[in-house]
């Protein structure tokens, strides 16, 4: 049970110390919306992230209200873009394309931010995680809530040089 020097002590810190939540996350698997033709891929990616977060904002607002406490950032994560691309992705533009589609639909759930336009290479990269890798620059220019990350190495799989070597180049 919570006592009235607990509640005041939260009060203290939120009014004195800002106290807030930094970050309130939804995971949205899109292995399902894998497909070869990019702009099924695209449809299909929108209307995953449209319904699974379509309460994302609302959710947050609920729980801001309920526990008196902001929350800073609303946000998505996907499974990395590097997989669910694999397929339908040939070109830098391709892979731009999805970034767009991913802003858009983290736009229309009111999410401000959305990441997973990723690759996972540390073990190896495959033809598509290498255009991924280079669609990087382009893709967070032509968008305002995808975030982007490459992992490059582990300390189980070591490091992945020529990843590293495309990153700096990129």
């Amino acid at each position: 049970m919570i006592n009235i020097n607990e509640v005041l002590e939260t009060n203290e810190m939120i009014e004195r110390e800002n106290l807030d939540v930094r970050t309130f996350t939804i995971g949205i698997s899109l292995l399902d919306c894998m497909t070869s033709d990019l702009d099924s891929l695209n449809q299909n990616i929108y209307n995953k992230i449209t319904t699974v977060a379509a309460k994302l904002s609302d959710t947050a607002k609920t729980i801001e209200g309920q526990y008196g406490i902001p929350i800073v950032n609303k946000r998505i994560s996907v499974t990395p873009i590097g997989i669910v691309g694999s397929s339908a992705c040939k070109t830098i533009d391709d892979f731009v394309s999805i970034a767009k589609t991913m802003d858009k639909a983290a736009a229309k759930v009111g999410a401000d931010l959305i990441g997973g336009y990723s690759a996972i290479v540390s073990k190896g990269m495959t033809p598509a995680e290498e255009t991924l890798i280079k669609s990087i620059p382009k893709a967070l220019t032509s968008t305002t809530r995808v975030c982007s990350s490459v992992a490059l190495a582990s300390s189980k799989t070591g490091i992945n040089m020529d990843a590293v070597r495309l990153m700096g180049h990129y």
